[in-house]
């Protein structure tokens, strides 16, 4: 009998240790970065730099070129920018290893131009483990916390239209209970959640930042035979699509900063997508047909014209 009861003891000892153990990560809440708002026509987006620059795993090897920090955040914003579904993501951090491999095939290597890029960097970064123990319990809890900053700059102007930093963590908690239960060793993951959470609070405002600015494109070429415009299917243009057509405003030098400012171009019609073509994102157009109230596009001054998206 006094087995038994020793048996029932040990056994709701153990499975009480069992119940009180925990192992807690804190994430940030996901979303489909795709459903965040409306159709939009994407933007071309390169990430530009994407640097460590807090002391952490920077020993005497430490290769700046080489920083697998930097590389991490950079992988993380490039996957959640792509899975908003609102751009067209430029190589540039291994912009050389691409025009190496290039070299090696007859076709080359096309470069898109960028309409924004993104520069940033992991400023904080730090690990602590903190505990409490008592007589029968014991809970230790590794956190992890990170920073990054980012600055969104518009290519065409070189001004930095969006800047902010991010702040993430992460953590695991286990207990025991007299000396029952489950143990954590070191947990490297917890630096990669820490990271990514702190990009995932800067994605959203990248996007309204980039999308904030109506999408501007070009004629490529205008006659009886076809109009055509500059973008394509890759940049989510469908059929059926309107755009306004405007005449290039005329260019004024700011005495404040000494830059070229362009001012408002003034709409003379529209323009209707009818078809889209080309394979590639640099090579794609789209057809489409001008309507304007007595207007007509000067096919010999192309350039005085451009087609924006109507907001």
């Amino acid at each position: 009998m006094k087995n038994f009861i020793l048996f029932i003891f040990i056994f709701s000892i153990s499975a009480f240790a069992q119940a009180q153990r925990k192992v807690e990560i804190v994430e940030p809440v996901k979303q489909d970065l795709a459903d965040t708002g409306g159709r939009v026509i994407k933007r071309k987006v390169a990430i530009g730099r994407f640097s460590n620059e807090t002391q952490y795993a920077k020993g005497i090897f430490y290769d700046k070129e080489n920083d697998p920090m930097g590389k991490q955040a950079l992988d993380i914003l490039s996957a959640k920018l792509a899975a908003s579904g609102k751009f067209l993501l430029l190589e540039r951090n291994d912009l050389a290893s691409l025009l190496e491999e290039a070299k090696k095939s007859e076709t080359g290597l096309s470069t898109i131009g960028a309409d924004y890029m993104i520069i940033g960097s992991v400023t904080e970064f730090g690990r602590k483990n903190i505990g409490k123990q008592s007589t029968f319990t014991n809970v230790k809890t590794q956190i992890v916390e990170a920073a990054v900053a980012v600055r969104l700059v518009d290519v065409a102007t070189g001004l930095i239209i969006y800047s902010d930093e991010g702040k993430g963590s992460a953590e695991l908690t286990t207990k025991t209970s007299m000396g029952l239960g489950g143990k954590a060793d070191y947990d490297a993951t917890l630096s990669d959640k820490a990271i990514s959470e702190a990009i995932g609070q800067l994605v959203e405002n990248i996007i309204n930042k980039c999308t904030d600015k109506p999408w501007r494109t070009f004629f490529l070429s205008y006659d009886n035979d076809a109009q055509l415009i500059a973008g394509g299917a890759s940049q989510g243009i469908k059929k059926g699509d309107v755009f306004a057509v405007k005449t290039k405003g005329k260019q004024v030098k700011n005495p404040q900063t000494g830059v070229m400012v362009e001012l408002p171009g003034k709409q003379i019609g529209t323009v209707t997508v009818t078809d889209t073509g080309g394979d590639t994102p640099e090579t794609e157009y789209s057809f489409v047909n001008f309507s304007g109230d007595g207007v007509t596009i000067d096919a010999e001054k192309l350039t005085d014209y451009y087609i924006e998206e109507i907001k």
